[in-house]
């Protein structure tokens, strides 16, 4: 004897959250209901958004840290300028828009930071500031729109309007 079951296995449930009635199964709910789609009730269980790595023989490792480097970020005394700033800094997405001061270097004319963990696989924003002014960056990435009020109070006037400056941050 054959039985016709026709496009039961191809219907989708009424609602995500509640399993099909099947009529291969003689009318019932599977056993499994919607399991799958409840967060666990154990303590010791992650919640479904925490990333977690499972080792060969079952148990739990940490999450791998993200990929991070070091930047260094450079400033030179433009040409057209005589007097010494007292003071060249950054701020950015990577130092949660804290100031960080940059050195002077050997040469009386330049200045530089190196910024350790900069988180990788992103575009950062930034702004050099000197003298406590938004300053040219001549080796940015590019140019990016102002977003936010942190942003908008680091931003530097162009002819296209206001902008920082991007870091691709990539690693090797």
């Amino acid at each position: 004897m054959t039985q016709n079951f026709g496009n039961a296995f191809l219907k989708k449930p009424a609602h995500k959250h509640e399993p099909t009635v099947r009529p291969a199964l003689g009318g019932k709910v599977p056993a499994f209901g919607n399991a799958f789609l409840k967060k666990s009730s154990h303590k010791h269980e992650p919640a479904a958004s925490e990333p977690v790595v499972r080792s060969v023989l079952g148990g739990k490792a940490p999450a791998a840290p993200k990929p991070t480097y070091a930047k260094i970020f450079r400033w030179q005394l433009p040409e057209d300028r005589t007097q010494a700033p007292v003071t060249v800094e950054i701020v950015g997405t990577f130092t949660s828009w804290q100031k960080v001061p940059l050195t002077q270097g050997n040469k009386a004319d330049g200045w530089q930071v190196t910024i350790p963990d900069v988180p990788a696989h992103k575009t950062h924003h930034y702004m050099l500031l000197v003298d406590g002014q938004p300053a040219h960056d001549k080796n940015s990435d590019g140019l990016a729109v102002p977003h936010g009020p942190q942003e908008k109070h680091y931003q530097l006037m162009t002819s296209r309007g206001p902008r920082l400056f991007m870091l691709f941050a990539q690693t090797k």
